[in-house]
């Protein structure tokens, strides 16, 4: 059964059933201590699956190898920097409750099982563990109507994308006999041979996962949610169950589904255009900053389906540089907007940020950096993601979606700019409160990063490139 490829998950477990008992047994507020433990079994389990060995385990249904390896230490330091994001939030929210880190641990178990899923039943198992957390997680300032109101969407629309995933991995295991990813990949050789039964269960999973991703047609809850959940939250969503749901799109499809390219490329062209187009549009109005971002993470979603949708090694290699640069910059924006806070009381407007430059430089130049990433103006890290990305489609021949690509981005830029133009060129705003230690050391590690990946991509490169040719075979 070689079960010793499952440490990882299984130590990050026990280390949340342990922190769990302490924060009950604990007799004061246990938030500060739960947390920094909650880091520490992130770590350790970074540790863990570096020194774990390639191979297949548990009769088939769970696999390591480059490729979740790579998947797993982006999805953990995504969840690392959430927890600290959120140190400097919950005193002021009323979260200092120690439950809090644990969901977080515990929805990474399940992020973990999805990197390493080798059966759609392993699939689904990791989906629900993940999701059933985000949904508490989503609702979890109690006190405020918006994060309740935006747990209980997530959760009825949640419910949903499971059941249409459920429906296509009962049509593919109907149609084909088996659910391991292996089995489908031998089954499914001869193209000739797909029914379209078959085709119809794999756009049922396609839908299920899209939703996780945000993607158009899938990405009602998106603005709603991400407005309404704490802010910490809302950078954890936005970062790994985006980067494990993604990794899952990528396995499952580049994987048993291989053969039937030409079935699902066209599915995942149309996809990724109309989320470039939706979220490049739809955040031009908006004048709330959580919004906005909800938008743009829709469209940069689209940008990394291109990668997918070109099916090539390097096309994978782009999906995954693309996903890191995408954590990084995303938590650090979400930092900032964290630090958004006016006498004790958070502010999410645009508008709020008038005039930053005079009244806090340090968070001023961060937010922009972030900002001129994400619109992917070299020399940032953005910049680099989207250019693998493209190059992959033109390497394939697929000019129009590249050239959509191009063109959002430009558009996209507008309402980038926009935010540095108001945190510049506008009259100032009171000034904001004092930040917490925790949402500087974010937003300073991810501004380097974003900042300097330019001088430094070797490593990263090498290793997106050794996962997706481990994925690939």
């Amino acid at each position: 059964m070689n079960w010793t490829l499952a440490i990882p998950e299984i130590v990050l477990s026990c280390c949340g059933m342990a922190i769990l008992l302490y924060g009950v047994l604990s007799r004061g507020n246990a938030f500060f201590m739960s947390s920094m433990l909650s880091v520490g079994a992130l770590l350790l389990t970074g540790v863990l699956v570096l020194s774990t060995d390639a191979g297949s385990g548990f009769f088939g249904l769970f696999i390591t190898d480059a490729f979740s390896a790579y998947i797993k230490l982006t999805i953990l330091v995504a969840a690392a920097l959430s927890i600290v994001m959120a140190l400097g939030y919950a005193e002021h929210a009323n979260m200092q409750r120690f439950e809090f880190p644990v969901l977080i641990l515990l929805c990474s178990v399940g992020m973990l099982v999805m990197a390493s899923a080798s059966s759609l039943m392993t699939l689904y198992m990791g989906i629900e563990l993940m999701s059933l957390s985000i949904y508490v997680l989503a609702a979890f300032a109690r006190d405020d109507l918006r994060s309740s109101e935006a747990g209980l969407k997530y959760f009825v629309l949640g419910a949903l994308a499971s059941g249409l995933l459920l429906y296509g991995i009962s049509l593919v295991y109907g149609f084909a006999g088996s659910m391991s990813f292996d089995a489908l990949g031998a089954a499914l050789a001869d193209p000739k041979k797909v029914s379209a039964g078959l085709v119809t269960g794999i756009v049922f999973i396609v839908a299920g996962l899209a939703f996780k991703i945000s993607a158009v047609p899938f990405h009602m809850w998106t603005p709603d949610v991400y407005e309404g959940a704490p802010t910490p939250v809302t950078a954890f969503m936005g970062t790994a169950p985006k980067v494990a749901a993604m990794a899952l799109l990528v396995r499952s499809l580049a994987g048993p589904f291989s053969d039937l390219l030409g079935q699902w490329q066209q599915l995942i062209i149309l996809v990724s255009i109309a989320s470039m187009l939706l979220g490049s549009l739809a955040a031009i109005g908006q004048s709330n900053i959580k919004r906005l971002m909800a938008y743009s993470s829709i469209g940069h979603m689209g940008y990394a389906l291109i990668g997918l949708a070109a099916g090539t090694p390097a096309g994978i290699r782009g999906v995954l540089i693309y996903l890191v640069t995408y954590v990084f910059m995303n938590s650090g924006t979400f930092a900032c907007i964290i630090a958004m806070r006016r006498r004790g009381r958070a502010v999410e407007g645009i508008a709020d940020l008038g005039g930053l430059s005079k009244t806090d430089p340090g968070l001023a130049l961060a937010l922009a950096i972030f900002m001129f990433s994400m619109a992917g103006i070299p020399p940032f890290s953005g910049f680099w993601g989207k250019y693998f990305i493209f190059s992959a489609a033109v390497a394939q021949g697929m000019w129009p979606i590249a050239v959509i690509g191009v063109l959002t981005s430009v558009i996209g830029a507008y309402y980038y700019v926009r935010i540095i133009k108001v945190m510049y060129f506008d009259n100032a705003e009171p000034a904001f409160d004092a930040r917490p230690a925790s949402l500087s050391f974010v937003a300073a590690a991810s501004c380097i990063f974003t900042t300097f990946f330019f001088l430094f991509p070797a490593p990263l490169v090498a290793a997106a490139d050794a996962a997706a040719r481990a994925l690939l075979g």
